[in-house]
Formats: structure tokens, sequence, C-alpha cells
């Protein structure tokens, strides 16, 4: 780093030996590890399609200039989908049965940093294609060793038991923490994003019959310190169902079609179906254990709060679809039972019929079941949903989560940002893959369900929305991982003095019903929304973090998030922590581009903690306004 960037990271170091840096141990809450903050490291586990995918064998593209070569970047390289799509296709694809590659081509993860920070370099397409840079970015700025932070990348196309099955995945993550503890002395904290939460709580099952079950616990708190869910789909996601129906092109030229097409081939893609949070699977962990066991089947049984409940607990049906009502379909839909053909003339029987899926039915298989006769692709989808995750042998992914065995959980989403939670759709006339159109999408937007043509939806939306991808039923079933009280606390995202923060504590938690806050907002301003233990599971430690506006995909890059991640874990290490959590009660600038210059009082704002330091190239004012250097306890009240 050159000029003022460099003053910059010498501040943030002199602020980290003030407060316990490289090279000093604490005693006091620091845990096994000392308090040692240069023992940590960091475990990145992306999202859907936020890893680098790599061509692993030579394809020669007829008509394009461009061919597939070892080690070419696949997914994403936009060159080569805009000049030979069906190529790039045959490198992307999977088999939809086995899960295997096409025979002409076959591509593989990328591994390291790199393979996280841009799917698509270059000076256009890598600021769209960027995901996890800004995050690294920041890590490099505060002063964090290169060997500290690593990345486990994966093939996003593949099902939780591929994954291991093919690439040794799990194998390879728990080799992952352990290095990570030989090499540095301590724990590790795991940041997972969106679909990476998924294999994060895979792996935590898979590991239940990997290590010796006395031992479990004991390898969980050596391991891991703690783990930060980021934009979590707990209860899963509607807009799997779109990109099932009608194909998700994640913005790349291609059509629907194509894109339906592709996403139909991964076996991830039911990763995240929305599913019922009264239905839940057996577990299995003790299965393997007991006589008999012959064969894996997974009993899945919903309480009675299933039937009772609207919509599966959702805010409204996930799916409906307008189907001929045929004689063919009376099978697919036992609900129709009571409808006899005797009853019905010819014109009735060509006259269509709605049939609306809960999250309950798109996740045990009865939507699938419902669109084989209509569908070419509702028989693979069947199998896939059947083979892949209610037969597989370590846990049904497409049940509710469980508060992770870890000491420490952090789970962090955004909210208030109109969300896709419903669909309808109809036959569009055309052949497969456009067989279906879309002719209607339910949003939620803050407490309220709207249709597309901006009309009002019956329904049960929650107190809020969620984050454009995710809908907030989803993203806030951690809430129900908090303890009997909880402390909630709303402050201002931007740097304040701590006037505009309201506190609520010890609030009871019913985990049966959501955590509704009793505080005003202000129309002009962020916050973000604190709830957080106030009387913690026995040894367990539990918040959640709801940001204002912060969408699925941009919250890895939120410097609000890196900010109040970075403020917990220097205070998780300070011996002289006086709480569990960090103190909200004001916000500083930590960094050059936190200050600002302030036209009003002509001067640098915040001038307790910024300067007006000219370094040159500087271009503006605010450009000017640097972090001071002598302020080496910008950070102690944090604690």
């Amino acid at each position: 780093m050159m000029g003022g960037d460099s003053r910059v990271v010498l501040t943030v170091l002199l602020l980290l030996q003030g407060l316990g840096g490289e090279g000093i141990e604490f005693g006091g809450d620091g845990g096994d590890f000392g308090g040692d903050y240069s023992k940590l490291s960091g475990i990145i586990i992306p999202g859907f399609a936020s890893t680098q995918l790599r061509a692993w064998s030579i394809l020669d593209c007829p008509y394009s200039p461009l061919d597939f070569n070892p080690l070419d970047l696949v997914w994403l390289d936009t060159t080569k989908l805009l000049s030979a799509v069906n190529c790039w296709l045959k490198c992307i694809l999977l088999d939809p049965y086995n899960q295997t590659d096409h025979p002409e081509c076959k591509s593989r993860p990328d591994s390291g940093l790199s393979a996280i920070t841009e799917l698509d370099p270059g000076y256009i397409t890598g600021p769209l294609s960027s995901v996890w840079k800004e995050w690294i970015k920041w890590c490099i700025e505060f002063g964090i060793e290169a060997n500290a932070i690593i990345a486990v990348p994966y093939d996003w196309r593949l099902s939780p038991t591929m994954l291991e099955e093919r690439d040794l995945y799990f194998h390879k993550l728990k080799l992952t923490f352990e290095t990570a503890l030989k090499l540095r002395g301590g724990p590790s904290i795991v940041f997972a994003h969106s679909l990476g939460n998924n294999v994060f709580r895979y792996f935590l099952e898979w590991l239940k019959l990997e290590i010796a079950p006395k031992h479990y616990f004991e390898w969980l708190d050596q391991h891991i310190h703690a783990y930060f869910a980021v934009g979590a789909p707990l209860l899963g996601a509607p807009d799997t169902i779109k990109a099932i129906l009608s194909g998700s092109t994640f913005g790349l030229p291609i059509s629907e079609g194509t894109a339906r097409v592709m996403c139909n081939s991964f076996g991830s893609s039911m990763w995240m179906m929305p599913l019922s949070k009264y239905c839940r699977g057996e577990d299995v962990y003790w299965k393997h254990f007991s006589k008999g066991n012959g064969g894996v089947h997974h009993s899945y049984r919903c309480s009675e709060q299933e039937p009772r409940s609207n919509y599966s607990g959702w805010p409204t049906y996930i799916a409906n679809i307008e189907v001929p009502l045929v004689h063919a379909g009376y099978e697919a839909y036992p609900s129709l039972s009571e409808v006899t053909h005797e009853n019905l003339t010819s014109m009735e029987c060509g006259l269509p019929t709605q049939l609306s899926f809960s999250a309950r039915e798109t996740s045990d298989g009865t939507f699938f079941k419902a669109i084989e006769n209509y569908d070419p692709d509702g028989k693979r989808l069947s199998y896939q949903l059947h083979r892949l995750y209610h037969s597989d042998p370590v846990l049904n992914p497409l049940t509710p989560w469980d508060r992770p065995p870890i000491k420490t959980v952090f789970c962090i989403y955004g909210t208030d940002l109109k969300t896709e939670v419903g669909y309808y759709f109809a036959p569009s006339g055309k052949p497969y893959p456009d067989n279906w159109i879309i002719t209607d999408v339910i949003y939620e937007i803050e407490g309220s369900l709207i249709s597309r043509s901006g009309n009002l939806v019956d329904g049960d939306p929650g107190i809020a929305s969620g984050d454009e991808t995710v809908p907030y039923h989803s993203l806030s079933w951690c809430k129900s991982w908090l303890g009997p009280k909880v402390n909630i606390t709303r402050a201002p995202q931007a740097e304040h003095d701590g006037s505009d923060v309201q506190i609520d504590m010890n609030v009871e938690n019913n985990r049966e019903e959501d955590i509704v806050p009793n505080m005003t907002r202000s129309q002009r301003g962020k916050y973000i929304t604190y709830y957080e233990d106030s009387e913690s599971i026995p040894g367990k430690r539990t918040a959640v973090w709801e940001l204002d506006k912060v969408n699925h995909r941009n919250i890895v890059r939120s410097p609000v998030l890196m900010r109040e991640l970075w403020l917990q874990m220097l205070h998780d290490i300070h011996p002289n922590a006086k709480s569990s959590f960090v103190t909200k009660a004001k916000r500083g600038p930590l960094r050059d581009e936190d200050c600002y210059w302030d036209y009003g009082k002509a001067r640098c704002a915040w001038p307790e903690y910024c300067e007006y330091r000219y370094v040159f190239g500087d271009v503006h004012l605010g450009q000017s306004c640097r972090i001071k250097n002598n302020s080496t306890d910008v950070l102690s009240h944090y604690l």
C-alpha cells in the first residue's frame, strides 16, 4: 500500500497492539486459545454459483475461434458463453440422474481465495462478478495474515452426497480445520454465505458419523471458535421453484429455457427447496448405531400444527399451477378425488384448474408428482428429490435446522426488501423447456403481500420482508435458536453518537412465535437490529443481526457488516470485555473511508477520530479526511 493507506494499516496495527494484537496472549474470556488474536483462522464457505469452475478436458468448439482447454474458466467466462453457448453448456451441464459430466467436457471447482473473489476477472466484468473481493480487502487492510484466511470452494452444482462421493469435500473440509489449528495454534471462525450454510450444516451432521460420539463436541470446541451464518436460507427459498419451472438466468445472456435445462441438471438446485418448519426427519445419527439398520429410509413426520397452519407457516402458497383437468390427472392430484369423472362433461374436462402447493408439498415430492403428467422434467425431479435428499445417508437436508452445536453462533441477514414468496404458472403453449410461463408473482414487502401488478394479496405476511432472494420467514428461523430471554438493540447503520440507539432488555422468547421489537424507525435512516442472548443456553452464545435494505448477494460486500464483525471479534478476545457482546452505544470511524468532509462546519466530520491530512493525488476535500494517527484508544469504548 502507498500513501494514506499505509497509515491506515499502521494505525490499525497500533490499535491491535493496544488491544492484544499479534503475539500478545490474553487470559480472560479468550477461550482455549488464550485470546491470542494471531491464532484465529477464518474459513469462508461461498454460496450457490459463487465458486469458479474450470475446464478439466479439451473441447473443440465448432464455428467458434474459442475452444475449451484444461484450466480455462467455465463459470464464469462470458466471452465463451456469448460466442459458443452450446459448447459452454457441455462443460456446465450434469446428467440429471447420476450427476456425471458431459462425455465431451468436464469442469471442476477452482481452489484458493482466487476461486471466490471474482468469478469473471476483467476490467469490465470483474466488478460485476465480484463476490468476496471486498471481504478479503478488509482483512488485508486490518492486517490479517495471508495464511489466516482460507477459502473452501466446492462444486456448487452437486448435491451433498455427491460432493463427498466424487470430491471427498467433507473429508477435505475436516482436514482444513485440523490443518488451520496446527498451523496457527487456535480455532477457526466460519463465514458461510447462502448455500454455503447448507453445506456447513451437512458437514456438521456428516462429522457425527466420522468422529466417535464422545469426541464430537470436543472436536467442535477445539476447532471452531464461532460461526457466522450470512444470508442463510434456513427454510429454503421460493426462487428455487421459479428456477426449476421457468429458469433463472443469473443475469447471463442466455434464454430462460436454457437456464432451466441447466438448473435442472444440477443436483444442488433442490437443496434450497422451501420446506415446512413443522415437518422433521428422524435423527440418522443414532440410527447408524442401532441394530438391524438395513438401508436408509428416513421417516418424515409432521406435527399437528402443520395441517392447522396456513401455507405450512409461510406467507402464501409457494406454487400455483394452472393445468387442464383431464382424467390422467386424477392420480396425480389426490385432493381432486372427490370430483368424479362421471359428473363432468367433455367440455368441463377441458377447462383448466388451478392447483396450489405449500412449502411442505414442494419439499416432500407432492409438487413434482403432480406435474409428472404435464412436464418432461417431473419424473427426473422426483427421482433427484428422492435419491439425493430424502434417501441421503447422513441427513435429509429438506428439514428444519436446529441450532448448530457450536459455542458462538451469529445469524446475519438483510431485511425490508421486496422479495418473491409465491408464483402463478400456466402452460405457455410452447414445447419444453419453455412450456411454462409465470403469470403472476407474489411479493412480500414490509409486512404486506402484493402481486406483480401492485394489488394487495391475502395471506400471512411476516413482520418484515426478506433480502430480495430469501423471504424473511426463512432467514429469521434462526431466532428460534436464541435463549429464553433476549436483549434487542436497534442502532443506525452509519457512524453515530448513540443518540438514536433503542434497547429492550430481557424480552421473553417464545420459540413458537417471532420476536417483534417494540421500537420506532426513522424513514430516512437504515438500522441494524440486534437480537442477543440475555440468558443463554448453557455453554452457548447466540445473536441475530438484521440489516435494513441489504440484499442477499451484496451483504458479503457490506462495509457495515465488515465493521460489526471486526468489532465483535476484537471484543471477544479482549480480557477486559464487560459483556458477552460488543456495545452498541456508539460507532465511530475505523478507516479513512469512514471519514468525510462536513461542508456545514467546514471541517472533517467526527473531529474526535478524523483530521484533514492532504496526500498528493487527493481530488476532493473528503478524500483528505483521514483517521488520526494518535487514536490508540478508538476501540476502547467497544468493550
